[in-house]
């Protein structure tokens, strides 16, 4: 039932349970040879019915509705060998002799069901799968195939993706203050610690900027956890080595973008990879920014309450972007 009619990523109950539901939905199925016919007497109910071949994806919807009658209506499906049949029809609750003809040259399996709430919640289970988004944005996945994943002349559309920026403010002063050796050693443990945090959050480091570290995650709720675990950890860091050398800004942004090859490496380019940038640039000591798109997000938002943090709403003019934008400042 599941390869032949809904699919093999249907997740369905164990077997007596999913007859029981199938029972539910089911007024009736039927095997037609190549050039039969068939007639099938139902009773129709207030319902959406929906008439389906898995062979030709032949598909008939009636919509049953008005009031009720006791005259036998008449309606028939032709399954033909040029193009699947598809439409819909009004019929009335009632007595329904439904015909339907094979005029193919191999066997068909229409059957006919009630599309209500018992079918989407039984359809609505499915297997869990692995995307191409976060595939490409898990840390292993990138660590192990750095190179392997696209054709250098391949370009990969992502619908959803969430991009975080981080930057180091006054890291110039840093080593003019401390020494070359002393803040390099800073940044590259501060590069660790994020490397870290992204990885434990789903996501994965892109590359990194000078001082700066560009990351993907699959959705916004990983990376608002992980720019908040990210801030926490600047300031443990800072408070055990008794200064403020490592103030972290961070920006979040989401939207659609492109999966490319570039230098060996896999990158993103489009809109959102800039705005995120330009976002993180806005960014105060220890601020976070975060656009509509991220901080809309239920999942963020569930978060961000949780941890007793209240974004707040400004307007902001991004360099090179052109009109003004919402964003939120997480303080």
């Amino acid at each position: 039932m599941r390869q032949i009619f809904w699919g093999s990523g249907s997740d369905f109950p164990e077997q007596g349970e999913l007859e029981a539901q199938l029972q539910e939905i089911t007024l009736d199925s039927i095997e037609l040879g190549a050039g039969q016919k068939a007639a099938l007497s139902l009773q129709l109910q207030q319902a959406i019915v929906t008439v389906f071949d898995p062979v030709t994806h032949a598909t008939q919807f009636i919509d049953v509705k008005g009031e009720p009658t006791r005259e036998r209506q008449s309606l028939t499906l032709v399954i033909n060998p040029v193009s699947p049949t598809t439409g819909a029809v009004e019929l009335r609750p009632g007595p329904l002799r439904l015909t339907v003809e094979n005029r193919t040259e191999r066997r068909v399996l229409p059957g006919v069901w009630i599309a209500g709430e018992a079918m989407h919640e039984l359809l609505g289970r499915r297997k869990p799968f692995l995307t191409a988004k976060r595939l490409l944005s898990n840390q292993t996945f990138r660590d192990l195939y750095r190179t392997d994943t696209l054709d250098v002349d391949q370009r990969l559309k992502i619908t959803s993706l969430t991009f975080l920026f981080t930057d180091l403010k006054g890291s110039t002063q840093l080593y003019e203050r401390v020494g070359d050796l002393v803040a390099y050693d800073l940044v590259r443990q501060h590069f660790r610690v994020l490397h870290e945090i992204v990885a434990a959050e789903a996501g994965a480091v892109v590359k990194t900027i000078g001082d700066a570290v560009m990351a993907t995650f699959p959705t916004p709720d990983r990376a608002v956890a992980a720019a908040s675990r990210m801030r926490e950890a600047m300031r443990k860091f800072n408070e055990e080595h008794g200064s403020e050398d490592l103030l972290l800004k961070i920006g979040i942004h989401e939207g659609p973008c492109l999966a490319v090859s570039l230098n060996n490496n896999q990158d993103y380019f489009g809109q959102t990879v800039n705005m995120a940038a330009r976002v993180q640039g806005l960014a105060s000591t220890r601020a976070i920014i975060v656009t509509k798109p991220a901080v809309d997000d239920p999942k963020a938002a569930k978060i961000l309450e949780n941890s007793g943090l209240h974004p707040t709403m400004q307007h902001a003019a991004l360099p090179g972007i052109g009109d003004a934008m919402m964003v939120y400042e997480i303080p």
